[in-house]
């Protein structure tokens, strides 16, 4: 009869007794392995948060409706084109050129 498999808090399986061993014995005999002691830890740098910059007015997904011939013209235009729309309201917005009806 074989042992149930004994798995963590978040449902990984963990290694036996025996295959713990035997993945201590493979890194006690690697010459490259080093251990990560508190002062060597202290001396890494810290750690860098991934993903995009936090901004101070980070922007917001919309859905706008427009005709065709439009969209196709602005999206012709080339990459960037999401970023140039903004500019034009935005430029659009300093002018004046919204009021509300």
């Amino acid at each position: 009869m074989t042992k149930p498999l004994k798995t963590s808090k978040t449902g990984l399986i963990l290694p036996t007794e025996e295959e713990e061993r035997a993945i201590n014995s493979g890194i006690a005999e690697d010459p490259d392995t080093v251990e990560i002691t508190t002062e060597l830890m202290a001396r890494m740098q810290p750690m860098r948060r991934r993903g995009r910059p936090e901004v101070e007015h980070p922007k917001v997904s919309t859905t706008i409706r427009v005709d065709q011939d439009v969209l196709d013209a602005i999206k012709h235009s080339g990459k960037g084109w999401q970023t140039r729309v903004n500019d034009l309201l935005r430029d659009a917005v300093r002018r004046g050129k919204f009021e509300p009806v």
